[in-house]
């Protein structure tokens, strides 16, 4: 199935740049382009992507509060992969809030920028876990008490549900979850699918950035 698409960036160059090396990806199609935050929420309503590139500075509106208002619209389903120059850029933290699922240097390599496409739009992992790890748990330093309502939520999982939430937030694979748990990868894949559809999260980006804030997972030395 091809993986729709759209690159959002105020730059003409950046936009051009990014559609041309994906479009010549297998399985990737460029389905349009927006030059600013709120242009990215109208053509996301248009054009239905599945995965858009959003620069975190634009005008009119920004990334961040772009990115919030696509992932929170009802029904949205559209993934958010953030485009930054620095990969320690305090907005980073925000947008992980505010829905992303992930962020990428806008030097990125064709071939970065294409897997990071390809595991945003499949859900399946943190995108370049260990610094997607430390920007979680750099931002979750800041947070202070967790937050009751969300905390809340965890009683709806299981024992073994709420283990694996805590290695996910951990940056554990799949197979490294099983591994770890002694169960079938398939077991640890039915339980993270249960663990999102019971908490209303979209991606195990979101699933770790939940276990932060709601204290299952406290930032350790890092």
């Amino acid at each position: 199935m091809t993986i729709r698409v759209m690159v959002a960036d105020d730059q003409a160059m950046v936009r051009q740049g990014f559609t041309v090396l994906l479009n010549a990806e297998p399985g990737i199609e460029v389905v349009g382009q927006a030059v600013d935050g709120l242009d990215a929420v109208a053509k996301v309503a248009e054009l239905d992507p599945d995965v858009v590139l959003m620069d975190i500075r634009m005008p009119e509106l920004g990334g961040i509060e772009a990115t919030r208002r696509i992932t929170q619209a009802p029904d949205a389903t559209v993934k958010v992969l953030v485009l930054t120059t620095f990969d320690l850029d305090e907005y980073v933290y925000e947008a992980l809030r505010a829905g992303a699922s992930g962020f990428l240097l806008k030097d990125a390599s064709a071939a970065q920028l294409a897997e990071a496409v390809r595991v945003v739009a499949a859900g399946d992992a943190l995108l370049s876990p260990n610094i997607t790890k430390r920007l979680i748990l750099e931002f979750s330093r800041t947070l202070g008490a967790p937050r009751a309502p969300l905390k809340e939520r965890v009683g709806g999982l299981t024992e073994r549900e709420t283990e694996v939430l805590a290695l996910i937030a951990q940056g554990l694979s799949n197979a490294e979850i099983a591994q770890r748990l002694v169960v079938a990868e398939q077991t640890t894949k039915t339980h993270v699918s249960r663990i999102l559809l019971k908490l209303g999260l979209r991606d195990r980006t979101q699933a770790a950035v939940f276990a932060y804030e709601t204290g299952l997972v406290r930032p350790t030395g890092y």
